[in-house]
């Protein structure tokens, strides 16, 4: 009645292990919005880019949102209908997507795309973790594959919109679900995982008041910018629904037998300072704004060699992998690979803040995206797992959904707004600074003209070499706090130390392990969702 793998057993085990990779490699980059794409959509649309980067947003809101229920969800209904389903309305949406030109729908879609592709995922990340068993070494390969799989999948989104067009790419991973829907509607054994538990006891108001809070916040850092911030009322208005919707969802809580979210993890020493250090991540990763601006405006590249910049991170991301897999092989405690990710993107932006100048050569671009790729990469692994050891696993998973948005959506938004701003304010200053030079002598009227567009280019530069300075600052503060952190230390000395003064059985811990197995699972799969 109960089968806990994925395919029927007459399906040989490298087939098995086939069907779970080609999945991954759909539905892990499946999303409403592609970066590749994104100026050949707001061409295409004639919207605004800020849409389809609030679209963006949308799709890791989603995927937050379905965490916390994603364990009744997979255990009410049987494997093959659950997935054969997903896989259509994915495909369905990747269709809509292709045929509107409605920016909303795009939005709404990659919400929903978000949420039903958590429900997908979390099934494969099951039998892998089987495969592999250790935590840490699943970590560092299921990352580098995962992060290496949507450089190239936004590398293939601008290029099949130059040589067809952006409906195309949509179309191709709408026939992908389809194809594997039917693959996995033959292949897929028709049996529940475990004891059936029913829906009703989801809080759906909490799953709308989640979605809400966080997709008004995600208008505000999409288009912030765009509308002056605080003297425009509907960003005003935005942040304010943002506030109240967390609010009532917080509260409501407090009121449920089952609440859909619980804070209590938050008072965990590691689960604040991984919380710090994924923002630190985040303030890094919101550089790429700053890189497109240089890379497009600046420089003059095209969608597709800009595209191809992302390109040169993987070797980073791969080698940042196996080194993960030997350091939790070998058990090795976490600090100085944390440290080393973080330096690496420090070496990144000292590269950049010395690299900003017109005469920028694209080979020169081989050497900080590779030590960007290898913070990315490390810092994904090691902060993640950092952060979810030694908690209770029923807070976890009843937190989870906070903890990615936190991850992927607030911790890049807030700096990606932060730096559109100064960038903006940078330049005003520096086309300041540059006026003394039109004074008749230096630059004369009859040449102004001409020396704009020269003056706008240096202008653009000084405001992003300013803002990599102050990145620069704070890193250092940074590599400095996690020079001092004990990381890993409790983790092998001070918790087996009181392991053993509580003197629990061998079968009490035995039992205890076997409880919490299924819990520890997921929470070790809900790392590499995003």
């Amino acid at each position: 009645m109960y089968n806990k793998g994925l395919y029927n057993d007459w399906v040989p085990k490298p087939v098995q292990l086939l069907l779970i990779v080609l999945l991954l490699a759909v539905v892990m980059p499946l999303g409403g919005v592609y970066t590749g794409n994104i100026s050949y959509l707001a061409n295409g649309t004639g919207a605004m880019t800020e849409y389809f980067m609030w679209a963006n947003y949308a799709t890791t809101i989603g995927m937050g949102a379905c965490m916390p229920i994603v364990l009744r969800m997979k255990m009410r209904f049987k494997v093959r209908d659950k997935m054969t389903v997903l896989l259509v309305l994915l495909g369905l949406l990747s269709y809509l997507n292709s045929t509107t030109y409605d920016p909303m729908i795009f939005v709404f879609s990659s919400l929903l795309i978000g949420f039903l592709k958590m429900m997908v995922t979390i099934e494969l990340f099951l039998p892998l973790m089987a495969m592999i068993g250790n935590r840490g070494m699943f970590y560092g390969a299921f990352y580098t594959f995962v992060l290496v799989l949507n450089q190239v999948a936004a590398y293939y989104a601008a290029d099949i919109s130059i040589r067809y067009n952006w409906q195309h790419f949509y179309v191709m991973a709408s026939v992908a679900c389809f194809v594997l829907a039917l693959i996995h509607w033959i292949f897929m054994h028709n049996k529940y995982f475990a004891l059936k538990v029913p829906l009703h006891y989801i809080d759906w108001l909490s799953v709308l008041l989640f979605m809400a809070a966080f997709m008004f916040l995600a208008y505000v850092f999409s288009f912030g910018k765009q509308q002056d911030w605080l003297h425009s009322a509907n960003i005003i208005n935005a942040g304010i629904a943002a506030f109240v919707s967390f609010a009532l969802l917080a509260i409501r809580q407090q009121t449920l037998k089952r609440p859909y979210l619980s804070f209590k993890i938050f008072t965990k020493n590691n689960v604040r300072h991984g919380l710090f250090m994924l923002l630190c991540l985040g303030m890094f990763l919101g550089t790429t704004s700053i890189q497109n601006t240089f890379a497009v405006g600046v420089l003059g590249y095209d969608q597709l060699t800009n595209a191809k910049l992302n390109l040169l991170m993987i070797p980073g991301l791969i080698l940042a992998g196996v080194t993960a897999v030997f350091w939790f092989k070998n058990d090795i405690p976490l600090k100085m690979y944390i440290f080393s990710g973080f330096a690496a993107m420090l070496g990144y932006a000292i590269i950049m803040y010395f690299s900003m100048v017109l005469e920028f050569s694209y080979h020169y671009w081989y050497l900080p995206m590779f030590l960007k790729g290898f913070g990315m990469g490390a810092l994904f692994i090691s902060v993640w797992f950092y952060t979810l050891d030694k908690l209770e696993m029923d807070e976890m998973l009843a937190a989870i959904g906070l903890v990615l948005v936190w991850r992927t959506f607030l911790a890049v938004g807030i700096f990606s707004a932060l730096y559109s701003w100064f960038q903006y304010r940078f330049q005003v200053m520096a086309i300041g600074d540059l006026a003394v030079y039109m004074d008749g002598m230096t630059v004369t009227p009859q040449n102004v003209a001409g020396n704009m567009k020269l003056i706008q280019l240096n202008a653009i530069l000084v405001a992003s070499k300013k803002i990599f300075g102050y990145i620069i600052l704070a890193g250092i503060f940074i590599l400095i706090y996690i020079f001092t952190h004990h990381f890993g230390k409790e983790r092998f000395e001070y918790l087996r130390f009181i392991r053993m003064l509580t003197g629990k059985s061998v079968i009490a811990r035995r039992r205890l392990r076997e409880k919490r197995k299924l819990l520890e699972e997921i929470k070790d799969a809900a790392g590499p969702a995003l």
